[in-house]
């Protein structure tokens, strides 16, 4: 039966009419898509310490080449999902990842620490036109357990993502094909890159396209500058001894939120169309939800940034060695996020903040391990595991339930919101924990060692606190 739509609307196809062919080559060629993207949130990890050495780079610079990616993805998600309305989908994706594509060779061939954070910067200006998407042509495409089921997918390609951003990273370094060294953790991404372009005007749909939606410029730009008011002086801070225009930053970040948020009320009191659309805020547990994905994934975030840096800096780990010790979080993780709807449906409401709260005690644990320089070992690869367990008990779970109360005609605006609190947690706790790490941190083995099982105590607290939001979002 034909739906009647506006004039401005063009309808993607029924879920019901894609064959399950159709379907399954869309989910491939998106979630290929997002493979990439949180890769490169990853991947760069392993290669801290042969960056350090090449480009002789200091600790924030460092910091920002790993967070400035970040950044700009996080800022620009939701921009990035209006976009994808007003020009469709498939449009924006291809843009997207036609400069995430470019960006990545650009970066491969960086000269200096400025070049690479500049060209880092446009790979998440790719990544954010690009990802946002991906969960919106899932919400728009797949209807019921396909949807469910696309989901389960999506959160497990995140996981996957950033493990296998750490093996494959560790691999290139240390095969250094070509002399390539750090520069091929970069290079990857555009064989890659190609092949989507190539495939993607092919399989995925037109989707809809609305072109009354307007971008919100003052909210993006508020939104833009209050994130790096915020994330800056956490980057730069303990490399240059906390001067004042890091407390004054921090503070003014505090009234630049207050600013954004009065700028969404302006815009949407003259009938423009707010950055976070009302409606989309009004979704059932989506601001909780925000909230707990946003804490989640700065412990996530802060963690392996802290871990890529304490196995091979403290413990002299390969970086291929370290990249694989992180294979077990990321296993148990895609399971758990895949398996989950297994578990009877009147359990889940406690499973989400009972994952949380075992992944902060496996990180405890790993911490007080490792805090007298011991080995990783079996009891670490363990620890991990049992930490991708409770991750993926939460982060999967949560998410579906949200979005499946979301109205169809704001999906792209609440997977935006979503995408932007994980991907913005990412940053802060980079920089907040990668912070905690390094400030506590001393010259010497056993002192980085101290400094690990301390940051392991405040990221396992701050992990408990998501739990706590996780318990009422569940509800």
């Amino acid at each position: 039966m034909t739906q009647t739509l506006p004039p401005a609307v063009v309808a993607p196809p029924p879920p019901s009419d894609l064959g399950a062919r159709r379907s399954a080559a869309i989910l491939a060629v998106i979630l290929s898509g997002q493979f990439m993207a949180v890769l490169d949130t990853a991947i760069v990890n392993v290669a801290i310490p042969s960056i350090r050495a090449d480009l002789d780079t200091t600790g924030s610079a460092l910091q920002l080449i790993v967070a400035g990616y970040v950044i700009a993805y996080a800022v620009l998600l939701v921009t990035g999902a209006r976009l994808g309305d007003r020009y469709s989908q498939r449009r924006m994706f291809i843009a997207g990842l036609a400069l995430f594509t470019l960006a990545s060779l650009v970066c491969g061939l960086a000269w200096d620490e400025t070049s690479l954070i500049v060209f880092r910067f446009a790979q998440g200006v790719g990544a954010a036109a690009m990802i946002p998407q991906v969960m919106s042509t899932i919400q728009l495409t797949f209807t019921g357990n396909a949807r469910a089921r696309a989901l389960s997918l999506f959160s497990a390609i995140i996981s996957g993502g950033v493990v296998a951003g750490q093996v494959l990273g560790g691999l290139i370094v240390n095969l250094d094909l070509f002399g390539s060294g750090w520069r091929g953790v970069f290079l990857v991404n555009v064989p890659i890159g190609v092949v989507l372009l190539l495939v993607a005007p092919r399989v995925l749909p037109v989707g809809a396209r609305r072109a009354h939606r307007a971008v919100d410029v003052p909210g993006l730009v508020a939104l833009t500058v209050s994130v790096l008011l915020l994330v800056l002086p956490l980057v730069l801070g303990h490399e240059q001894d906390w001067p004042l225009w890091t407390w004054i930053l921090l503070g003014a970040s505090v009234f630049g939120f207050a600013g954004f948020a009065v700028i969404e009320r302006w815009v949407a009191a003259r009938g423009g169309e707010p950055l976070f659309a009302r409606r989309a805020l009004a979704a059932p547990g989506l601001l909780l939800t925000g909230a707990t994905l946003f804490v989640v994934m700065s412990t996530f975030g802060g963690w392996m940034f802290v871990m890529a840096i304490h196995l091979q800096s403290t413990l002299g780990y390969s970086a291929l060695h370290a990249g694989l010790l992180f294979i077990p979080m990321g296993l148990t993780f895609a399971a758990a996020s895949l398996y989950w709807t297994r578990i009877p449906a009147r359990l889940h409401a406690a499973m989400i903040p009972g994952g949380l709260v075992l992944a902060a005690g496996a990180m405890v644990a790993l911490g007080a391990m490792l805090r007298d320089g011991a080995d990783f070992g079996l009891a670490g690869c363990l620890l991990f595991g049992l930490m991708g367990i409770g991750n993926g008990l939460a982060y999967s779970p949560l998410m579906t339930r949200t979005l499946a109360k979301v109205p169809m005609e704001v999906a792209a605006d609440a997977s935006g919101i979503l995408v932007t609190a994980t991907q913005l947690g990412t940053v802060v706790g980079i920089a907040a924990f990668g912070t905690v790490f390094l400030s506590l941190a001393g010259a010497t083995t056993l002192s980085a060692a101290h400094a690990l099982g301390g940051t392991a105590v405040a990221e396992g607290v701050t992990v408990l606190v998501a739990a706590a939001l996780s318990a009422r979002a569940a509800r």
